[in-house]
């Protein structure tokens, strides 16, 4: 267990924004550059790790989450000793808890923890000399994958650079209207080759009733899955009742908070598909076990990614340790710093996970955000 200690000396934290040519618009907001919030954190033998919070909405949430890692967290855990990573992220847990209830802020400071938790992993594994999903127990470095975040305009065109690159499997993002929806997902279904498939995310913008008419007409196209047809905090029974009334798969999770409610849906099965985000709640210290449960209980664990190279490189890990049929989600929006962070080595459909010791992303391009 030696391996596994933490005891940190530093925690930093560092924004980068990356333009983009073409803003990424979903069902509620649009990003007009993509942020990326790194953590880096430093032990005691000066082994570091690199860790990401989720950080794409609101535009200014960015910079006050960078503070929460700086100010809040690294103070709470820089100079304490943990036997592993898991004994320190419960520290965080537990030390920000009733900061969460005196803020009401318990997204972003979930989401600051996670980023901390994952740079945390990425350190523990470098100091192994083990790739990040060996050390958590993976049988393989091979992941099925998908191409995400296709906005509702130039469908095809984007669907053709993915195809392109490698990809099999693509979601394409709905909600924008009635005819736009029904014209893009004719279009796109019309488009696939053997062998693809094809996804569909509705990012809360639905109603209950929204929903139950989008999926009568959806249902004819074959749609590998629904994700987030409602807003997350709709009661349950509503879910059982769009579950009940399609043939469609669903899924969602990844606006989930707590342990509590990824149990809630093991128990239930009330989603298909589950999505938790590595950089959003529970780094890998709770994703893991979480992942785990899903699959032992039969239904599918796919991380849920939008965000830069640490958070895309994280959940491929997470997922190879998890196992099931899960997919990797690979936004196919534009992000330079994102793509430099982490290459994917992608064929056919299928991701190639590095030997490299922790997550293998280029440490280079993380220093130069440091500088």
């Amino acid at each position: 267990m030696t391996q596994m200690h933490v005891n940190l000396t530093r925690v930093e934290a560092r924004l980068v924004r990356t333009p983009v040519s073409t803003p990424v618009r979903t069902s509620f907001g649009i990003m007009h550059d993509r942020p990326t919030l790194l953590v880096r954190v430093t032990d005691a033998s000066g082994v570091q790790g690199y860790g990401e919070v989720w950080c794409n909405f609101p535009v200014c949430g960015a910079e006050h989450r960078a503070k929460l890692v700086e100010t809040e967290i690294g103070p709470r855990i820089v100079g304490q000793e943990f036997s592993d990573p898991r004994t320190c992220y419960a520290a965080m847990d537990a030390k920000l808890h009733i900061l969460r209830l005196q803020t009401g802020e318990p997204g972003p400071i979930a989401q600051a923890i996670a980023g901390v938790d994952i740079a945390i992993w990425d350190m523990v594994a470098k100091r192994a000399g083990l790739p990040l999903h060996r050390l958590l127990g993976a049988r393989t470095n091979r992941i099925p994958a998908y191409a995400s975040g296709i906005n509702p305009t130039g469908v095809l065109d984007t669907v053709a650079r993915a195809r392109a690159a490698g990809h099999r499997n693509f979601k394409l993002k709905v909600g924008f209207g009635d005819q736009t929806d029904r014209d893009n997902v004719a279009a796109l279904a019309a488009d696939l080759r053997p062998g693809e498939t094809f996804l569909l995310d509705a990012n809360q913008g639905w109603s209950p009733d929204q929903a139950g008419d989008a999926l009568r007409w959806i249902e004819a196209f074959g749609p590998r899955w629904i994700e987030e047809p409602m807003p997350v905090d709709t009661d349950i029974p509503a879910w059982d009742a769009l579950k009940a009334a399609t043939t469609v798969p669903i899924a969602g999770g990844e606006n989930f908070l707590t342990r509590a409610e990824y149990d809630r849906v093991t128990d239930g099965k009330w989603l298909d598909f589950v999505q938790p985000d590595i950089a959003k709640w529970g780094g890998f210290s709770e994703c893991l076990p979480v992942a785990r449960n899903l699959v032992e209980a039969g239904l599918t664990y796919c991380p849920h990614s939008l965000g830069g190279g640490i958070a895309l490189a994280a959940s491929a890990h997470l997922l190879a340790a998890a196992g099931g049929p899960g997919l990797l989600e690979c936004d196919v929006n534009e992000n330079d710093f994102r793509d430099e962070v982490f290459a994917l080595d992608l064929t056919e459909g299928w991701v190639t996970l590095s030997d490299k010791p922790g997550l293998g992303v280029n440490v280079a391009a993380l220093e130069r955000a440091f500088a």
